[in-house]
């Protein structure tokens, strides 16, 4: 298995392997999702102190909230599988 990671800004990375999805922080449901991972201590929060502007949800449940796009994000993830496959 090959280890990859993905830059989520400000020197943090997040295991590719372990990404479910990269969605906005702006409806409701997404809101819910943050609040329920803060009560179950699954909130990682690697803004930085600036606003959120993507929310990663990984397959541990773990909740991740980044300060970059998440187009941005999400074109690293796929830039970065089509290096792992040449």
């Amino acid at each position: 298995m090959n280890l990859s990671l993905i830059n989520i800004g400000f020197g943090n990375v997040v295991s590719a392997n372990r990404i479910i999805s990269i969605v906005s922080p702006e409806s409701a449901p997404v809101k819910r999702i943050i609040t329920v991972a803060r009560e179950n201590n699954k909130l990682v929060d690697a803004t930085y102190g600036r606003r959120t502007r993507a929310v990663i949800i990984t397959d541990s449940d773990h909740v991740v909230l980044s300060a970059v796009q998440p187009e941005t994000v999400g074109q690293r993830l796929v830039t970065n599988d089509e290096i792992a496959d040449e």
